[in-house]
């Protein structure tokens, strides 16, 4: 499974500048703090339609994931499992996107994840998540 190409448009341009650092930009309300999805356009908790984008701190949790097994192609034998997955910032907002270089059968609700981005070709710079040193993968 891949993430992308994914274009950007001028909602998303913010965003993917950041990625394309290695930063992985929230939105936070100006009036109150409180931390939304890039692509909020309204803050969640109070209605604030004003925003600054912040780099995310970088914890990051599993919240949820499935395994998605490769079906065999031309005689040969499946590859890897895709997981994508569901995973929450320390910040509070959940975002989706997939896992790599995971071992499914080791994952665990809440385990700590490390953000890594991936650039498919001709696409944005897209966060993608790995389980952190000494977990699972």
């Amino acid at each position: 499974m891949t993430v992308g190409p994914v274009a950007r448009n001028t909602a998303t341009g913010t965003f993917f500048d950041g990625t394309a650092r290695g930063v992985f930009l929230l939105r936070r309300c100006r009036p109150s703090g409180h931390y939304n999805r890039p692509q909020a356009v309204s803050c969640t908790e109070c209605g604030s339609t004003g925003f600054d984008d912040v780099p995310a701190g970088g914890g990051v949790r599993l919240v949820s994931w499935v395994v998605v097994p490769e079906r065999p192609r031309d005689d040969r034998p499946p590859g890897p499992a895709a997981v994508p997955a569901i995973v929450e910032f320390d910040e509070g907002p959940w975002w989706w996107s997939k896992l790599v270089d995971a071992d499914p059968a080791a994952l665990t609700e809440g385990q700590p994840l490390r953000m890594l981005f991936e650039r498919a070709e001709g696409g944005e710079a897209v966060p993608v998540f790995t389980p952190a040193a000494g977990r699972a993968g």
